[in-house]
């Protein structure tokens, strides 16, 4: 098969050796012995979901002949999931909910009953149970890893399938979107080097979010870089129809900020740095500093104009084609509020020794 327009690119990547790399070579070697076509034939596919219904059937469904290599990780659904994945899917793993839940966890049991059925597994495809799979997104993105040693994963477009019904699925498809190439971070749908992850012991399955930014720090340290393919990769429907679902995503990822800056706190990457200073400076200090100030003068309360002007701000640099780049402005700058309420609560927790539950926003 023809390689995509990235074909020039690819021929030049650094084929330096790093830890871990020696495998990966080996990876490439042996689907070069077998032939190898890039249609995705040494391929496992990681699903992951709770009473996700109608959306984990379509997922499923997405996958076509990769179902036979496909396990679906159920997190306690209610709803029947199980059971209709059991006739989709080649294996059904029950999450053991007597252990505190994280989408981390649900990852990493997947990948190990992959790795335990099929353990000649080159690369696994992890899959969020309300993402469907783009038809030739397995082809194009292994082809890419047989080619570029130096890649530990790769991600494309992951779309929300009806940004059109409400500001915060539109909101979403934005956060999904950007420029292909090197990137620091990825998201849930990723294909990657089976032997990379179990080299890394997988995902941090104590992170109640924020485990695949996590992932990518551990990676990065080790010499691997992290790539976003401009190929379409899923579809994937978040639902969100109320702003109180969207109030606790966006303090799930506060949490997600606090959490993960404080584990790498010592990293050079300094990931979410600059996410966790804005929600500590826009939803915590300046209102504090306003109201605590309009005691002694009422002048201090001027310091809340800025906020129209940051809103003012954003809406001049938001692309056009986003639609309402007023409104879009608007929720970035209330969504401080929520991502310090998150904040908040990890450090309320280590201090008083506390574990957070996962917070769901669905």
């Amino acid at each position: 098969m023809g390689l995509p327009g990235w074909q020039a690119e690819i021929a030049t990547g650094d084929d330096r050796q790093t830890d871990g790399r020696e495998q990966a070579h080996m990876d490439t070697d042996i689907l070069m012995h077998r032939g190898y076509s890039g249609i995705g034939a040494d391929v496992g596919i990681v699903v992951i979901g709770r009473n996700e219904g109608q959306r984990l059937i379509d997922c499923l469904s997405s996958l076509k002949t990769h179902r036979h290599r496909t396990v679906y990780v159920d997190s306690a659904s209610s709803d029947g999931s199980a059971e209709a994945a059991a006739a989709l899917c080649a294996e059904v793993v029950p999450l053991d909910m007597t252990i505190p839940f994280t989408a981390a966890r649900a990852r990493n049991a997947g990948f190990d009953a992959v790795m335990r059925r099929w353990p000649e597994t080159v690369f696994v495809q992890f899959l969020d149970g309300d993402c469907e799979l783009d038809t030739g997104w397995i082809a194009t993105a292994a082809t890419f890893l047989v080619m570029r040693k130096d890649v530990a994963l790769v991600f494309g477009r992951r779309r929300e399938r009806y940004p059109e019904r409400t500001i915060f699925n539109a909101m979403c498809d934005r956060e999904w979107d950007g420029a292909p190439g090197e990137v620091q971070a990825c998201g849930g749908d990723i294909l990657i080097r089976a032997t990379v992850l179990k080299d890394l012991g997988g995902y941090s399955a104590g992170l109640i979010a924020g485990e695949e930014p996590e992932l990518c720090i551990r990676l990065r340290e080790r010499g691997w870089k992290i790539w976003r393919l401009p190929s379409e990769m899923t579809r994937h429907d978040a639902d969100i129809s109320r702003l109180s679902q969207w109030w606790r995503r966006s303090v799930r990822c506060g949490h997600a900020y606090a959490q993960v800056s404080h584990l790498h706190r010592t990293s050079p990457s300094r990931i979410w740095a600059r996410n966790f200073r804005r929600a500590v400076c826009w939803g915590g200090l300046l209102p504090l500093v306003a109201i605590a100030g309009a005691a002694f003068h009422p002048a201090a309360l001027a310091l809340l104009l800025l906020y129209p002007l940051q809103l003012l701000r954003l809406a001049r640099r938001t692309r056009p084609a986003l639609g309402n780049a007023l409104l879009f402005a608007t929720f970035d700058v209330l969504g401080k509020f929520p991502e310090m309420q998150g904040i908040a609560q990890f450090y309320l927790n280590r201090l008083i020794n506390r574990r957070q539950r996962i917070i769901e926003y669905k």
